[in-house]
């Protein structure tokens, strides 16, 4: 059962359960470490043949499931165990199968679809804070500007060492290769 439509004649249906892992690879360290992510959300391909009368109407409402994009329930005793209970369509694939009156092939392909984590509001206190963080960043840049100045201000007082040192290092030079 897809949303309130029983998909007739259901010929296969396809589970893929896929886990996240990801492999880090330490430094100095023979091997690798494996981290576990999870497992992604569940896909499942449905084929099947609708027909009789109603075999166009039940393509319409298919297509109409895949074009809203939106999550619906699903149900079948096959993916009971896996605690589905909202899929998007992902994919559909249908054929007017020829030579054979009101008969069409559909192929599904669902998505589990879990619902996204609402983002947190920020209350009073967090704008206090974000507004000091804020104050603080524009100070140190202040800071970091005057002293860019500062050393502009001073830059031609250390031009006169300049000559100097490039004299002591010709003559450390000249006396190391002697």
């Amino acid at each position: 059962m897809l949303d309130k439509l029983e998909l007739p004649l259901v010929q296969d249906i396809t589970t893929h359960d896929r886990r996240v892992l990801v492999e880090h690879k330490p430094p100095g360290m023979a091997g690798s470490l494996v981290q576990n992510l999870g497992r992604e959300g569940e896909h499942i391909v449905i084929s099947g043949v609708a027909t009789g009368p109603d075999a166009l109407a039940t393509t319409q409402q298919l297509d109409d499931l895949f074009r809203s994009g939106a999550p619906v329930p699903f149900l079948a005793d096959i993916v009971a165990d896996a605690d589905l209970q909202l899929v998007l369509v992902e994919d559909l694939h249908l054929k007017d199968l020829a030579g054979k009156p009101q008969r069409f092939a559909y192929t599904l392909t669902l998505r589990e679809y879990i619902e996204p984590v609402k983002p947190q509001t920020l209350n009073v206190a967090d704008n206090d804070l974000l507004g000091d963080i804020l104050d603080d960043a524009r100070d140190k840049i202040d800071e970091i500007a005057d002293g860019i100045a500062a050393i502009d201000s001073i830059a031609p007082q250390f031009e006169r060492f300049v000559t100097q040192i490039s004299d002591l290092l010709a003559r450390l030079k000249a006396a190391a290769s002697q």
